[in-house]
């Protein structure tokens, strides 16, 4: 029945069997292209083409009756300047950024939807696609001791391990009462020198660029002023629109917003140290990037006066329900050695209560919401990431932007999905 029915078709219309062939193996609806059109096509006309009258009923399972309507009522195209030229629609482009792209900050997936035409496009949506590295963090602290919950806060914001762990003993210490030795509040400070260490010798991308004597060659002739127009006006992001993103750090001080946590809700020493909290004034990812270099030059700040104000004394309190004991004293005290055992085993009980504490992280304001039930566990553990909702304004920011100001949002953003995800 196919056989005689192509057949029949090809003795009324020359050329157009392997077309309909095809519309009957692949069931799609089949578009005619500007040499087809033109067997059928006489000079000065529009070109007639064959209509059946009756279709049965395979032909219109397979669109037979719609395929030919079509062939007959579609414009032509004309390699003349004679004719009217078919019109072309633009479609929309749907982009995949990460999550293997290399400026996508970890395992960030973000699908874009294009607009334009000529190799220019504008975002006109960008969903963020999250939870590619989590590792339910929270749950499993429910399931630790505070001691042994402590480790997961090094895995959350991966290039500040420090500062996640300041915000979780803050808040035990909090729900338990006790207060540090000043000599350790200092010391926690001091250990920021080690993340602008790390920074500096981590060589993420390999650029093989400082050698032996020098730098291996000078700066192309107009790069800063190229960088600066590039960075300049890119992704504004006002004061109000910051406020109710739930922006914090440097996203909120980029756009003018005076806000840090060491400052109106000082913690630790940071309410007898000297420094200033530095802002922007247009919000865009040049205002941002300036704010993250003179807060280095604050923090090195803070950390002379650390250095110059450190008292000297202990660095743990004298409890030994919240400290193990020393190694020295195990080897001649039975109790330390069976404290020790039972204080890694067991942990120390937190008494009931629920708190929050936070603190001011590289990123923005890291949280943590604590809430204890006597025993050696917590009850419930929530960590408030700073990038989180700083990838969740990402459409907002981006919308009508190119694909290379994404690169510099998402660095100005400074996402690490070891916080996002949790």
């Amino acid at each position: 029945m196919l056989g005689s029915k192509v057949a029949g078709l090809c003795c009324r219309v020359a050329g157009a069997s392997q077309a309909l062939l095809a519309q009957r193996s692949s069931h799609t609806i089949w578009y005619p292209d500007a040499k087809f059109e033109r067997q059928f096509k006489t000079a000065g006309t529009m070109g007639k083409l064959w209509m059946s009258e009756k279709y049965d009923e395979y032909d219109k399972a397979i669109g037979l009756d719609k395929l030919e309507k079509l062939l007959y009522e579609r414009p032509v195209f004309s390699d003349s300047y004679e004719g009217k030229h078919r019109e072309k629609q633009l479609e929309n482009m749907i982009l995949n950024f990460g999550p293997q792209h290399p400026a996508a900050h970890g395992v960030l997936r973000l699908v874009l939807k294009l607009e334009g035409e000529v190799n220019i496009y504008v975002i006109i949506k960008a969903i963020p696609h999250i939870g590619l590295l989590h590792r339910a963090t929270e749950k499993l602290i429910e399931h630790k001791t505070y001691t042994q919950a402590l480790p997961y806060f090094d895995r959350l914001d991966y290039v500040s391990m420090m500062c996640n762990e300041q915000g979780f003993a803050l808040a035990v210490e909090k729900l338990l009462g006790i207060d540090i030795p000043p000599r350790a509040k200092y010391i926690r400070k001091r250990e920021k020198m080690f993340e602008f260490s790390e920074r500096v010798s981590g060589a993420r991308m390999h650029v093989n660029y400082v050698r032996p004597g020098g730098v291996a060659w000078d700066l192309p002739i107009g790069l800063m002023d190229d960088i600066y127009d590039w960075a300049v006006k890119v992704r504004l992001v006002s004061a109000a629109d910051a406020l109710n993103w739930g922006f914090t750090g440097v996203m909120v001080r980029g756009s003018g917003i005076k806000q840090d946590v060491r400052k109106t809700q000082p913690y630790e020493v940071y309410d007898e140290l000297e420094f200033d909290v530095p802002i922007g004034t247009k919000g865009d990812c040049y205002d941002r990037y300036l704010c993250r270099v003179e807060e280095m030059r604050q923090s090195l700040h803070i950390i002379h006066q650390c250095l110059n104000k450190m008292p000297a004394g202990e660095v743990k309190v004298d409890d030994h329900k919240v400290v193990p004991p020393k190694r020295a004293e195990m080897k001649d005290s039975m109790e330390s050695l069976i404290h020790h055992f039972k204080f890694f085993t067991e942990g120390y009980q937190v008494p009931p209560g629920a708190t929050y504490v936070p603190i001011e992280a590289p990123k923005g304001e890291f949280g943590v919401y604590l809430v204890a039930d006597g025993t050696s566990k917590p009850y419930r553990c929530y960590i408030r990431a700073p990038g989180f909702p700083h990838l969740a304004a990402i459409h907002d920011i981006c919308y009508m932007s190119l694909i290379a100001d994404v690169v510099a949002v998402i660095g100005t953003l400074d996402i690490v999905f070891g916080e996002v995800d949790r």
